[in-house]
């Protein structure tokens, strides 16, 4: 019996709607759209370069939520900020506050190197920083760069002293120094990459002038040590005592930049988690009248486990919660909080690893994300065996990308690396114990924790599309 006319083709149509085909964002984009990914590139590129550190990003957070009219004053939206490195806002949605939230929580911690609490100490004329590195980093990237400080200095009066020093052109800059290739043949030949730089010499070039003294003085030992004391001094008021108590960092000198010949990728420091704070609070502010009660999340220490008082593990989120469950006129139990919490939807928006073509021996590139490929979404991180994860439940995960179809949301649903290489955690896992539904989902990057890391724009547009779409529905 002879085929009807179109059949075959009908039939191959068919056959090719089978096969899941990832696409390209710039092959779905239209022109107007390829317009907004520009400019919020630059808006990106803008906020990168100014939040090196949790303080600087809710203060950049707060001014635009204070545009927004987001402060406490009534009981539609508002935001609260807790010990300024962990942000919690909300805008309440049409629907009560016990069918559930939908959160977008993502950290704001980031790989650096942190002052020792006596940190200053002088060697051959010289004067230099001592450090302690803060969550995981190759030591090999920190050294022979330009570096600036940032951070504050709590004194005993009470005040605050905010330090950025090295992101002005006209502003001094810090290194850490390498050994030079001509008396490093041992070092080259006996040790592991891993080895060649020790944590303990992570010290930064801090200064190289000596104090001047007068004839008639003494010897004075330590002279440019106590030189830079007396610059510290009289710029910031502070004293040698006062390093105790303040939380000094050294972040990578300089701004985000384009990277490529296309301006395709975006570079710089903080990305892993910035990318996905920025385009979040972006989303967040655009959904004026949510369905669902929306809340933002900003936390910190994501990168050393979790741990402390401003972290996923620490307790001070069900207090938020508790706080809006108030605003709403029900009584604060435990019974009400739970009912929430069982239906609540939650983002953990959080970068994964691109794939690179120069090390594909540690991916699996039938499953990890490429870039340039949209959103890369998580279903469980974790390493070997799926150990220390959470894993998104199906009909979540179904739920959730039917309506980023709808949207004209381009993702990429993905792992992290070839399953015995590795793997990584996030904060999923700790907002999963409270009963709700979460998922992970953010850019891949390029170079992740090192002090350069590369984002593509089209992934950045896309978070950006996906969340305010999560926001919206």
């Amino acid at each position: 019996m002879a085929r009807k006319k179109g059949s075959s083709k009908k039939n191959s149509e068919f056959l090719e709607g089978l096969v899941w085909k990832p696409k390209h964002v710039f092959d779905v984009l239209k022109e107007e759209e390829k317009k907004q990914v520009e400019d919020l590139s630059k808006e990106y590129i803008e906020f990168l370069s100014q939040a090196k550190t949790e303080r600087e990003t809710i203060e950049r957070a707060l001014t635009l939520l204070e545009k927004k009219g987001f402060v406490d004053k009534d009981n539609k939206k508002g935001c609260v900020v807790y010990k300024n490195k962990l942000l919690f806002a909300w805008n309440f949605g049409k629907k009560k506050i016990t069918e559930g939230l939908k959160i977008v929580v993502s950290h704001i911690d980031t790989p650096r190197l942190d002052l020792k609490l006596h940190p200053l100490f002088e060697d051959t004329e010289m004067a230099f920083l001592k450090t302690h590195y803060y969550g995981g980093i190759k030591k090999y990237h920190w050294v022979a760069q330009p570096l600036s400080l940032h951070g504050v200095v709590a004194k005993k009066d009470g005040s605050l002293v905010k330090i950025v020093l090295g992101e002005k052109e006209d502003d001094p800059v810090f290194t850490i120094c390498d050994l030079l290739p001509h008396l490093s043949r041992k070092v080259q030949t006996e040790k592991k990459l891993s080895e060649a730089i020790v944590g303990e010499k992570l010290n930064v070039l801090f200064g190289g002038i000596p104090l001047e003294k007068l004839e008639e003085e003494k010897e004075i030992k330590e002279r440019v040590k106590l030189n830079c004391l007396k610059l510290l001094y009289q710029t910031y008021g502070i004293r040698e005592e006062d390093f105790v108590s303040a939380e000094l960092y050294i972040v990578p000198a300089g701004r985000a930049r384009e990277v490529g010949i296309d301006k395709a990728f975006i570079g710089g420091y903080g990305q892993d988690d910035r990318i996905c704070a920025f385009t979040s609070l972006k989303a967040f502010l655009e959904v004026e009248e949510p369905e669902y009660t929306n809340v933002l999340l900003f936390m910190d220490r994501e990168e050393i486990g979790s741990e402390g008082n401003t972290s996923a593990k620490s307790r001070v989120f069900e207090r938020f919660v508790y706080e809006l469950i108030k605003k709403q006129g029900l009584s604060p139990t435990p019974d009400v909080f739970f009912e929430v919490m069982a239906n609540t939807k939650a983002i953990s928006a959080d970068v994964t690893a691109g794939i690179d073509p120069n090390y594909v021996e540690v991916h699996d590139k039938l499953n990890d994300a490429k870039m340039g490929f949209g959103i890369a979404v998580n279903r469980y991180t974790g390493h070997g065996g799926k150990y220390m994860a959470n894993e998104a439940h199906a009909e979540f995960l179904a739920e959730l990308l039917k309506t980023w179809d709808e949207e004209g949301v381009v993702y990429q649903v993905v792992s992290m690396g070839k399953v015995d290489e590795g793997g990584g955690g996030t904060v999923a896992k700790y907002f999963a114990s409270y009963g709700m539904d979460v998922v992970d989902a953010g850019p891949p990057l390029l170079s992740m924790h090192s002090p350069f890391e590369v984002a593509h724009k089209a992934d950045l547009f896309m978070c950006y599309r996906a969340y305010k779409s999560f926001f919206s529905r």
